[in-house]
C-alpha cells in the first residue's frame, strides 16, 4: 500500500513538473518581449524621434479609427442581432451558421473584401460608385467589426442560459414588457459582464493586427501597429527602438480602452437592468434579421469574390463578370506554400495538443488566465522576443523554431477549448479506475482521452487553423525563408496579381475546412469501434 502511495505521488509530480516545464518552453518569450518593450522608454532621444516622426499622428488617428470602429460596431451588431432574434428559431438557425463565418481567416476575408469594396470592385462596377476603405482606418475599422462580430456572437451563444433567461423573458412579458425592452434589461446586463475576456481579445486583436491592415489599412501613414512592424523590420538600431516604444504605447492604449470600456460600464449597468415602468411593444426583430442577412451574405459575397478572381481570364472595369473562365490561374499556381503551411499546421497543433494535455492534467487552472496573455497582447514585442531567443539558440529560419513560435498562440487558444471538457469529466470515472491500482498515466491514456476524444480533436482542429493563419510568427521565425499561403496572400495584396492573391486566398481558407471535416470523420470513425464513446 505505501509503495502504492509512493508511486502515486512520483506520478503526479512528474505529471506537474511536465506540465510547467512545456508551458515554461511555450511561454517563454513573454518575459524577453515585455523587457524589450520596457527597454526605450527611458531613452529621451527615442521619445524625441517618435514625436518628431510626421507619420506619427496620422497613424495613431488610424490607429483610434479603426480600433473604435471595430469595437463598438461587432458589439453593436451582436446585440442587434440578439436583441431581435433570441431565443427563436432564427437564431438557431443563424447560430448554426456562425461556425462556416469563423472558420473564414481574416486575411482570406479582407481580400475578398477588398475585391468586393475596393475603388474598381465588384460594388462600384455595380453601382458606379467609388468606396475610399483606406482613409483614415474606416475600411479596416468595418472589415474587423464584421469579422469579431461573429465571435462576439459565437462566445454569446455559449455563454447564454437559455432556461433561466427565457423564464426571465417571460416574467417580463407577462408584465407588460415589449421584446426588446425585455431584452435590453433582461439579457444585456447579465451577458454583457460574461464577455469581457471576448471583448478584450477583441480590442487587443484591432489595435495590434498587422496582416490585415497591410492588405485593407491605410497605406500612408499606416496604423501603428504597421508602423512598429517597419520600423522593426529596420537595420536603424533607432528605428528598431521607436518600433519597441510603439509597441509599447500599443499596450498603454489597450490599458486606457479597458478603463474606458470600464467607466462606461459602471454607468449603464444600473440603467440597464432598471425597469422603469414605462412599457412599449417596440421589436426589432425585422432589423437583426435584415441585419443577420446583410453580415452573413458579406461574407458569402467575400468567398464568392475569391472564387470568381481565381477563375478569371481576364476581368478589366467596369465589366460586373470576367471576360471567360479559366483553370490556368489554379495551374501555374505556386503550391510550396500550401505544403509548408500544412506541415507547419500540423506539426504545431499536434504539439500543442501534447502541450494542453500535459497542461489539463498536471497544471493549475488558476493559471489559465496567464497562458491566455498572448491572446490580449500585442503580437509584435512577443515575435521579438521569439527571435531574440531563436537568434540565440541559432534556431531562426529553421522548422523547430517556426514550429515553436506558433505555439505561443496556438496552445491558449485550444486550452480554452479543451478546458470546459476537462473541467465536466465525472470525477467519479478516475476514482473507480484509482480502486482498479491504475495509475495517473493509465487512467489519462485509456480512461481520460478516450471520453474526450471529441473536445480534443475540436482543440486540434483550433490549433490548425490559428497555426494556418500565423503572418507576424512565420516572418520573425522563419527569417523570410518560409513561404506560407498567409504570407503570399498578404506580400501579393500591395500590387501582386489579383488573381493568385485569389489563389492563396482560398486555399488559406479551405486548409482549416478541410482539418475541420477531417477531424470530425476521424471522432466519427473512433465511435464507430467504441459505442460508448458516442
Amino acid at each position: 500500500m505505501v509503495a502504492t502511495l509512493r508511486g502515486e505521488v512520483s506520478h503526479r509530480m512528474l505529471q506537474r513538473a511536465l506540465a510547467w516545464l512545456a508551458v515554461g518552453c511555450v511561454f517563454a518569450p513573454l518575459l524577453p518581449g515585455v523587457v524589450m518593450m520596457a527597454k526605450p522608454v527611458l531613452m529621451p532621444d527615442i521619445w524625441q524621434a517618435l514625436w518628431a516622426d510626421n507619420q506619427w499622428p496620422g497613424a495613431l488617428q488610424a490607429t483610434l479609427n479603426s480600433t473604435v470602429i471595430s469595437v463598438a460596431g461587432s458589439l453593436t451588431l451582436c446585440l442587434i442581432v440578439l436583441c431581435g432574434l433570441w431565443p427563436g428559431a432564427r437564431w438557431q438557425r443563424y447560430a448554426a451558421q456562425l461556425p462556416l463565418l469563423l472558420a473564414l481567416p481574416h486575411v482570406a476575408f479582407a481580400s475578398g473584401f477588398l475585391l468586393l469594396f475596393a475603388k474598381n470592385g465588384w460594388l462600384a462596377r455595380l453601382c458606379g460608385v467609388s468606396f475610399h476603405l483606406d482613409e483614415s482606418g474606416v475600411g479596416l475599422g468595418i472589415l474587423l467589426a464584421l469579422k469579431e462580430s461573429w465571435f462576439l456572437l459565437w462566445i454569446a451563444s455559449t455563454q447564454l442560459d437559455y432556461q433561466t433567461l427565457s423564464r426571465q423573458l417571460t416574467v417580463a412579458k407577462s408584465l407588460g414588457y415589449g421584446p426588446l425592452q425585455s431584452r435590453i434589461r433582461v439579457l444585456v446586463p447579465q451577458l454583457l459582464p460574461r464577455m469581457k475576456w471576448a471583448l478584450l481579445a477583441v480590442v487587443a486583436y484591432s489595435l495590434s493586427v498587422v496582416d490585415v491592415a497591410i492588405i485593407l489599412g491605410p497605406a500612408n501613414p499606416p496604423t501603428l501597429a504597421v508602423l512598429a512592424w517597419q520600423w522593426l523590420n529596420d537595420a536603424d538600431p533607432q528605428r528598431m527602438a521607436m518600433g519597441m516604444l510603439t509597441s509599447l504605447l500599443l499596450v498603454v492604449m489597450l490599458g486606457v480602452f479597458i478603463m474606458s470600456g470600464w467607466g462606461i460600464w459602471s454607468l449603464l449597468r444600473r440603467d440597464l437592468s432598471h425597469f422603469s415602468g414605462k412599457r412599449h411593444q417596440l421589436s426589432i426583430q425585422p432589423l437583426a434579421s435584415g441585419f443577420g442577412f446583410i453580415m452573413a451574405m458579406t461574407g458569402v459575397a467575400a468567398v464568392l469574390m475569391l472564387v470568381l478572381w481565381s477563375f478569371a481570364d481576364g476581368w478589366f472595369y467596369p465589366a460586373l463578370l470576367p471576360d471567360a473562365f479559366t483553370f490556368s490561374g489554379w495551374q501555374t499556381a505556386e503550391l510550396s506554400p500550401l505544403i509548408t503551411t500544412l506541415a507547419l499546421a500540423l506539426a504545431s497543433s499536434l504539439v500543442g495538443l501534447l502541450v494542453v494535455v500535459l497542461w489539463l492534467e498536471g497544471g493549475n487552472s488558476r493559471f489559465d488566465l496567464w497562458l491566455a496573455l498572448p491572446l490580449f497582447l500585442p503580437a509584435l514585442p512577443l515575435v521579438a522576443g521569439q527571435y531574440r531567443i531563436l537568434l540565440t539558440l541559432e534556431q531562426d529560419g529553421r522548422w523547430p523554431g517556426v514550429i515553436w513560435s506558433h505555439l505561443l498562440w496556438v496552445v491558449p487558444y485550444m486550452l480554452l477549448v479543451a478546458r470546459p471538457a476537462w473541467q465536466q469529466f465525472d470525477p467519479r470515472l478516475t476514482l473507480s479506475a484509482r480502486t482498479l491500482g491504475w495509475s495517473s498515466w493509465k487512467i489519462l491514456c485509456q480512461v481520460k482521452l478516450p471520453l474526450l476524444m471529441r473536445p480534443l480533436l475540436a482543440a486540434l482542429a483550433v490549433g490548425f487553423s490559428v497555426s494556418v493563419a500565423q503572418y507576424l510568427s512565420t516572418l520573425y521565425a522563419g527569417a523570410g525563408r518560409f513561404s506560407t499561403v498567409t504570407t503570399q496572400t498578404v506580400a501579393l495584396s500591395s500590387g501582386g496579381d489579383p488573381q493568385q492573391q485569389a489563389i492563396q486566398a482560398l486555399l488559406q481558407m479551405l486548409l482549416p475546412a478541410i482539418m475541420f471535416i477531417a477531424t470530425l470523420q476521424i471522432f466519427r470513425l473512433i465511435s464507430h469501434y467504441r459505442q460508448g464513446l458516442r
